[in-house]
């Protein structure tokens, strides 16, 4: 594959941030079905994290999945509706997966270094067995934590999330769309992000003006929740669908924000035979 040239970025106006948001909602309207059915796939492939070994190479495919759905953003604003399994596409890529995995293996290891770092004052949350049960989804094992250690591991979530998404953030669509080496991706990632700040700042609050009515939608109906039943399952599934709905709504504005900073009209991920095929 031919090397990319220098990476041009814009910096554009605060009010882009909003703008971005916006966008993101006419393109989930274009193709809300396929889109969604996108997301769920994502969040199937995510749910085996849990199983030994092949959750750890799941974690390592989060960014090739993340660019799977940029790219099924992209289709979707060329008019077009998005198969599916567009999704693995990038990681079907010979010319792209091996640093969609590397990024995926730092990122991992920021994440984990930061919380780790968070976390060395406490020695109830550095139990393995308690750390065992907390990652296997046991409510009783968090409900046991007091209320300092329970602050201090949500705000080290938090933290690790926060390292991990800035990092990742341009680099997934500068190494899927722009075909750039890893180190070039982080670098000018991080450089968008820091001259474009005033703009993500406008999407940031967007993004929290979205999020309040979801998260009381979603509230109002966890309380209605009853025994197992018709009602119940129905709640949940919309719950659920809220949820993958906000998720679509941050990848299309990551996709968009993306697009208005460094422009995608000669911007596409190469017809790959390997890739090709699995679209086909």
């Amino acid at each position: 594959m031919k090397q990319p040239g220098p990476v041009e970025l814009r910096r554009v106006p605060a009010a882009n941030g909003m703008a971005w948001l916006m966008q993101s909602l006419s393109l989930l309207r274009l193709q809300a079905g396929r889109l969604l059915l996108a997301a769920l796939l994502m969040q199937l492939v995510l749910g085996l994290t849990q199983l030994p070994l092949i959750g750890l190479l799941i974690v390592l495919c989060v960014p090739g999945l993340n660019a799977g759905l940029l790219e099924c953003f992209h289709v979707t604003a060329q008019g077009r509706p998005p198969p599916p399994q567009l999704l693995f596409r990038p990681l079907a890529s010979s010319s792209h997966n091996g640093r969609l995995l590397a990024l995926g293996a730092l990122v991992f290891a920021v994440g984990m270094v930061s919380m780790t770092l968070l976390l060395s004052g406490s020695e109830e949350l550095l139990d393995p067995a308690l750390l065992e049960r907390i990652e296997q989804g046991d409510l009783e094992a968090v409900a046991a934590l007091n209320q300092e250690s329970l602050g201090r591991m949500m705000l080290a979530l938090l933290i690790g999330i926060a390292v991990s998404g800035t990092l990742s953030y341009f680099a997934i669509p500068l190494i899927w769309f722009r075909h750039c080496r890893l180190g070039t991706a982080l670098l000018t990632g991080l450089r968008a992000l820091i001259v474009n700040w005033q703009a993500f700042l406008v999407l940031g609050l967007g993004l929290v003006l979205v999020l309040v009515p979801v998260a009381l939608a979603s509230g109002f109906l966890f309380a209605l929740l009853g025994p197992p039943g018709l009602a119940t399952a129905v709640a949940m599934g919309v719950v659920m669908a809220l949820l993958l709905l906000f998720q679509l709504m941050l990848f299309g504005t990551q996709y968009c924000a993306f697009r208005d900073i460094f422009g995608l009209a000669a911007a596409t991920a190469p017809p790959d035979d390997d890739a090709g095929q699995l679209v086909a």
